[in-house]
């Protein structure tokens, strides 16, 4: 196995590195006497109240250093390779795969197929479990890195092979078995292609992951998306308003069932389905915190929530200005178009000095049945948006634009879309809360919604 080098990126102001004159260009070798592998390792060891850290100085210096901290406390520091180790990609063919159904000629990192449980536990990501050895598994469960979310697509094992394009596919499921017996918990997803795993074997598959719980705590339900790109691979048809309606109906029977049982409601649908069907969303109650909030469930009833509240809060708030004139735009995916529209509309109502416009930004670049905000392109907002009233600021969901960077899928970037569109763009955070203060230029007194809106945050643990 190769050895990695774990150089230091960045130390934390007033962290523990810090204090212990840690610096960036640093070398990390060991902890408690043990060479670091990767990121579960590092995560696991500086967990205990006491630890020795062996560093190597950027000058060839050696540093053994004893730190007291509290249990579970982190050092501080940020590694040039987050993972600690290289990424895993994935060797599966799977026949609903987005990344085949991109376009050639985008940045090379867009078509890195990660399967990588460490990626699970850090950021979220779903994995197959093909990609995880005996090894894995055992680490996982020993150093109780959970929760581990799972893409198991069906439970029927042959079925599984002929959607992941992977003969060790099904076999692969017998490692949940593993990670249940240890009680590590995990959060499962279904994606579903028309005619393939849904009907009669979606019924099978939500029965047989129920039996994983509580430690399964949650199955999303959420539709295949199909780009234009698909010349040459598997035919998968899109969903329809009836399919739709027939997802939902077995997804929320099943739902009164598990709750009357256990009192979780266990298997949600993603927004999507609820909007295709024309159906209302279900009452937060339903989505049991939240879980699967990143895998666009609930991710819409938790934002018209949050926006009744802080609206609320607005109303009542007297040192709020609600006669302040403003002209702001906002754009935004199919998906989402209507719920922001009638937000907008709302607002306006309280502050009849602000002018909305909401703009819904077709997906030429993928295709009109990519709807999700998230994947749409710098290019196909500024070609909807150059000849448009986008008043003083031109607001954008946050998913447009990876954490932390500034290029959308396209490469385009913010500065150039600034330009080209000559408007004030800026990021408009996903929570109500910061729709209403951002589009209006406002800040409400904590005070006034504070119980309420924590409460309703509290549910959501994404953040």
């Amino acid at each position: 196995m190769k050895k990695n080098r774990h150089i230091i990126k960045k130390v934390e102001a007033d962290s523990i590195a810090a204090q212990m004159d840690i610096e960036a260009g640093d070398e990390l070798l060991a902890i408690n006497d043990q060479e670091i592998e990767d990121i579960f390792d590092y995560r696991f060891l500086i967990r205990d109240e006491y630890i020795e850290v062996f560093i190597r100085k950027t000058d060839g210096e050696e540093w053994l250093l004893e730190i007291d901290k509290d249990e579970d406390e982190d050092l501080g520091l940020e590694f040039e390779n987050s993972m600690m180790d290289e990424y895993r990609s994935c060797h599966n063919k799977c026949i609903f795969c987005f990344i085949d159904q991109m376009p050639k000629g985008m940045r090379q990192t867009l078509y890195f197929k990660d399967d990588d449980s460490r990626l699970s536990f850090l950021q979220g990501n779903y994995v197959t479990l093909t990609n995880m050895s005996d090894s894995d598994i055992d680490r996982i469960c020993r150093y109780r890195l959970e929760p581990i979310n799972i893409s198991f697509q069906t439970t029927n094992p042959e079925l599984r092979c002929k959607m992941l394009g992977n003969r060790f596919a099904g076999e692969a499921l017998k490692k949940v078995d593993k990670l249940y017996e240890a009680g590590i918990e995990m959060n499962g997803q279904i994606v579903l292609c028309k005619g393939i795993n849904d009907g009669d074997e979606l019924r099978r598959s939500i029965r047989d992951m129920w039996l994983y719980f509580p430690y399964l705590r949650s199955v999303s339900v959420v539709p295949v998306g199909l780009t234009r790109f698909r010349e040459g691979l598997y035919p998968l048809e899109p969903f329809e308003k009836e399919d739709a309606e027939e997802v939902i109906d077995i997804i929320e029977g099943f739902q009164k069932e598990f709750y009357s049982r256990r009192g979780a409601h266990f298997v949600h649908a993603s927004d999507e389905w609820y909007l295709v069907a024309g159906r209302e969303l279900p009452e937060a109650e339903r989505y049991d915190g939240y879980l699967q909030y990143e895998n666009g469930v609930g991710m819409l009833r938790l934002l018209r929530d949050e926006f009744d509240i802080a609206l609320n809060a607005a109303k009542a708030d007297g040192k709020v200005d609600k006669n302040k004139k403003r002209s702001v735009s906002v754009a935004t995916g199919k998906l989402a178009y209507a719920t922001i529209v009638s937000m907008a509309e709302r607002l306006m109502e309280v502050f009849p000095f602000v002018l909305v416009h909401v703009y819904c930004i077709e997906n030429k670049f993928f295709g009109q049945r990519i709807t999700v905000s998230g994947l749409l392109t710098g290019g196909d907002i500024i070609d909807a948006l150059k000849d448009k009233d986008l008043g003083e600021v031109l607001f954008l969901p946050e998913n447009v634009l990876r954490s932390g960077e500034e290029v959308f899928l396209d490469d385009v970037t913010v500065t150039f879309m600034r330009e080209t569109l000559q408007v004030e763009t800026d990021i408009v955070k996903s929570n109500g809360l910061c729709f209403l203060e951002q589009l209006c230029d406002v800040r409400i007194d904590p005070e006034i919604y504070g119980d309420a809106f924590g409460v309703q945050r509290e549910l959501n643990k994404y953040e």
